[in-house]
């Protein structure tokens, strides 16, 4: 005799929060002022955020048919002021021998001294043939 078939309650579907409580300002793509850029249009304007805290959330595409909730997609980006970030402090021969180092010393293996042209892991140390 077969079983009979136990109906499972369904979860409740998780809503976005309304917009009003959503904490940053939300613009949708169209209507973003232009001030507020993302950190890559920060970038290719030779500015950098300076220590300030995005000012707004920039809603992703499928969210522009829900004016009312707030964007909760992992696709969704944060604005900065351009009125208060800072230029990018420019690339010194120093500080590129610093950062050639440090990678250096992650892409060295220490037992053999070989440089790798990615940066080895510790597990990846531990399960070398030369280390055994």
């Amino acid at each position: 005799m077969p079983r009979t078939r136990v109906r499972r309650r369904r979860e409740p579907l998780r809503t976005p929060p309304p917009r009003s409580t959503a904490g940053l300002p939300e613009f949708d793509r169209s209507v973003c002022p232009p001030h507020l850029v993302t950190r890559r249009q920060l970038r290719e304007l030779g500015l950098r955020p300076g220590g300030h805290d995005p000012v707004a959330v920039l809603r992703c595409r499928s969210c522009a048919y829900r004016p009312g909730q707030a964007c909760i997609h992992p696709t969704r980006a944060w604005l900065w002021d351009t009125t208060t970030a800072l230029p990018k402090i420019p690339m010194t021969l120093d500080k590129e021998r610093a950062l050639d180092a440090a990678m250096a010393a992650r892409s060295t293996c220490p037992a053999c001294r070989r440089r790798y042209h990615y940066c080895l892991k510790r597990a990846e140390l531990r399960w070398m043939h030369h280390l055994t």
